[in-house]
Parts: C-alpha cells; sequence; structure tokens
C-alpha cells in the first residue's frame, strides 16, 4: 500500500480504481475467486498485459491476493481482500446510478 496517500478520501478513493479495468475486476472477484483467464473473458476487451498490469497494481495496493499454485501448467487465482470486498456498497451505488440514468436517457439514444 502506497504511503503517500491524497489529503482528499475522494481522490484515495479514485487512485485506488479510477481505472476502468479496476472497477470491473472487482465487480467479477465481489462473486468470489477467478483465475486470470475467467477474468479476462469476463471482463472483455483487455489486453493480457493491461490486465496483469492492473491485477498487481491492485495486489500492491491491498486490494486483492494472488494465489499460484505449484502446477504445471501455472494456476493463479485472485480474491478480492477484506478492504477490496469492502468496495461493494460503492460499486452497488455505481449500478443504481447507471440503471436510473439508462432509465431516463436510454431511451431517446435510438430513435427509430
Amino acid at each position: 500500500m502506497e504511503k503517500n496517500l491524497p489529503d482528499c478520501p475522494v481522490e484515495t478513493t479514485l487512485m485506488l480504481i479510477s481505472d476502468r479495468w479496476k472497477v470491473l475486476i472487482i465487480r467479477d472477484l465481489l462473486g468470489g475467486t477467478k483465475r486470470f483467464g475467467e477474468l479476462k473473458k469476463s471482463i472483455g476487451n483487455v489486453s493480457q498485459k493491461v490486465l496483469t498490469a492492473n491485477l498487481r497494481s491492485m495486489e500492491n495496493s491491498g486490494l486483492l491476493t494472488r494465489k499460484v499454485y505449484p502446477e504445471v501448467p501455472p494456476r493463479v487465482e485472485y480474491t478480492l481482500t477484506e478492504t477490496g470486498n469492502s468496495l461493494k456498497p460503492i460499486l452497488d451505488a455505481m449500478v443504481a446510478w447507471g440503471t436510473e440514468y439508462k432509465q431516463k436517457n436510454g431511451k431517446n439514444e435510438c430513435i427509430p
């Protein structure tokens, strides 16, 4: 975890989850432990390099843990930590807001 955190709590939160992929990783791991391939498939259009970088960053920030099994081929699993799981209310609020926004504005996007 970084020791030099911003004074503003909102900025601290954004620093940890501001990347689009990080929020989607958290969304997927809220359902439980996942392997790298499962995350890549469920997130969609993310490169292996970018996903790996985001997972490492999140591990360093204490949002998730990485468990490597000594097998051939190697198996790696990712799980949210207690800190990572504590972001659930934030993602729930994003779901509620996004749903409401889509209901109010989605009808106007595609007029036949």
